[in-house]
């Protein structure tokens, strides 16, 4: 018997590798949404323009200008005056504009002594784009207020990711999309596959157990999902340059419980579909937008509606993402995330026990 599951096994596999296509989709999906998530999409500032205006250019003032321009974020387009600010704005000449108070040093120098004083400094930001209306406004706000005559107003400390990378954000959520595409959808269409041709039916006249041939489909998708999982790690240290602080074999364990419910999961949807349209379907749609919307991928937990918090519990990826974003940015242990590592093996369980008992069902 075992000689025969085995022997499944390998057929499944053999089967698996001669479909070029599937390969290629499940090997090159993962490194492409890795570099887009990675170096296209990003939050980051990055280029943005900026004006000055000043009616004095004093030593304070040049130095303030001066570590505008050194910073990679921006580029300075030099002095403009007053009345020039709206073309520019409008013309797309500057997307911000400093503006200095006339008297810039006295101000200055009250504010760092404690005295109440007038804003020192105006910004004058396109917000066109809302995005990079915000993030520069920041940005420009943490620069130009780091004087030494300033600092004495606040003092900000950035922990985790100083720089504000993108990719640190991306990465743990792309991971948690990826495995749940790859193992979800290619498990699922491959079961369903077989019932659609007819050929799932001379599986089940075999000696071996109806549930011993889903976990010898099962059983090669797990180890190309290992493949991959590796190769992501690789390029998210070494091309992406996100930290693994937390140690990369915690990381590694709890990325293979949640394969195993990713796996489950495909399994339930094969229990559902009837073809593999249908099945791609489910896959790609149903699961895939409440991971975008729902898991912290793309926008934070604590901004949605209540409603949609406590739906967003029941989304493994919310889980998965959390944790790994723990293990791989604020440097903690994989003991630290027991909860998320708790709440995704009940879930793997109930998800796997609900999918063989709908398996065995439609069998009977």
């Amino acid at each position: 018997m075992k000689h025969n599951f085995v022997s499944f096994v390998k057929k499944e596999t053999l089967h698996i590798l001669r479909d070029k296509r599937t390969m290629l989709v499940v090997m090159l999906i993962p490194v492409v949404l890795m570099i887009l998530f990675g170096f296209a999409i990003s939050t980051e500032v990055n280029n943005v323009n900026v004006a000055v205006v000043t009616s004095k250019r004093t030593d304070s003032v040049r130095d303030a200008v001066e570590r505008l321009a050194q910073n990679e974020y921006f580029t300075f387009k030099g002095y403009i005056s007053q009345d020039e600010i709206d073309p520019y704005l409008r013309s797309g000449k500057s997307s911000a504009v400093v503006v200095f108070a006339p008297d810039y040093d006295r101000r200055s120098a009250q504010a760092a002594a404690g005295m109440p004083t007038k804003p020192i400094i105006q910004l004058i930001v396109d917000a066109s784009n809302v995005n990079t209306a915000g993030s520069a406004t920041a940005y420009l706000q943490n620069i130009l207020l780091g004087s030494a005559s300033q600092q004495a107003m606040f003092e900000t400390r950035m922990l985790f990711n100083p720089q504000m990378k993108s990719a640190y954000n991306f990465v743990p959520g792309i991971m948690g999309l990826i495995f749940i595409l790859v193992c979800a959808m290619m498990t699922s269409v491959s079961i369903v596959r077989e019932k659609e041709v007819g050929t799932m039916e001379v599986l089940l006249v075999s000696p071996v157990r109806p549930v011993k041939i889903i976990f010898a489909k099962m059983i090669p998708y797990f180890a190309i999902s290992c493949i991959v999982l590796v190769t992501i790690l690789l390029l998210a240290r070494y091309l992406l340059g996100v930290p693994m602080t937390g140690g990369v074999w915690g990381i590694f364990s709890l990325s293979l419980l949640y394969l195993m419910l990713s796996l489950s999961l495909g399994l339930l949807v094969s229990t559902i579909a009837t073809t593999q349209v249908a099945a791609l379907l489910i896959s790609a749609m149903v699961m895939m937008m409440p991971i975008l919307m729902l898991s912290g991928m793309l926008f934070p937990i604590e901004n949605l509606p209540k409603f949609f918090q406590v739906v967003s519990n029941i989304v493994p990826a919310r889980w998965y993402i959390d944790a790994v974003r723990k293990m791989m940015i604020q440097g903690q242990p994989l003991v630290a995330v027991w909860k998320n590592g708790v709440i995704l093996l009940g879930m793997t369980m109930v998800i796997l026990g609900v999918s063989l008992k709908k398996f065995n069902d439609k069998l009977e």
